[in-house]
């Protein structure tokens, strides 16, 4: 039961329907709707040594000790960041809107994945993005 998992809760975050916490150990609990990022069972084994979680409205990413980032929930709503993975090296922050993440990068730089309309593509504007 999800209950007797939390304890020493350290951080937590919630999207539409579900929660996500960091625990003392550094890994995470979700609970709440599946669609919703309240299951986090696909990518259970990459949530060790979590350091800060986010939250769009229906998924949540976090940022591990070695700077890399894991994504559940929607895929729509940046709960799949597959597409740019390979650019989430060293990533300093993670920041969210409704149905996007953006990640801010050591050079200043930032990669973005998600809806489109909610930020997931700054294609357009990349050049303007450095020295974040």
């Amino acid at each position: 039961e999800v209950q007797d998992q939390l304890s020493n809760v350290q951080q937590i975050q919630a999207t539409e329907g579900a929660f996500a916490a960091i625990l003392a150990d550094e890994s995470v609990v979700a609970w709440g709707d599946l669609g919703d990022g309240g299951d986090c069972s696909a990518v259970q084994d990459q949530l060790r040594n979590v350091r800060h979680i986010q939250a769009t409205y229906t998924a949540f990413a976090v940022i591990l000790a070695g700077r890399s980032v894991v994504a559940w929930g929607n895929p729509d709503n940046g709960g799949d960041c597959s597409t740019v993975q390979d650019q989430l090296k060293n990533v300093q922050q993670i920041h969210a809107t409704e149905g996007a993440f953006a990640a801010i990068l050591p050079d200043g730089s930032l990669v973005a994945w998600g809806q489109s309309e909610s930020g997931g593509d700054c294609s357009a504007v990349q050049d303007q993005l450095v020295h974040l």
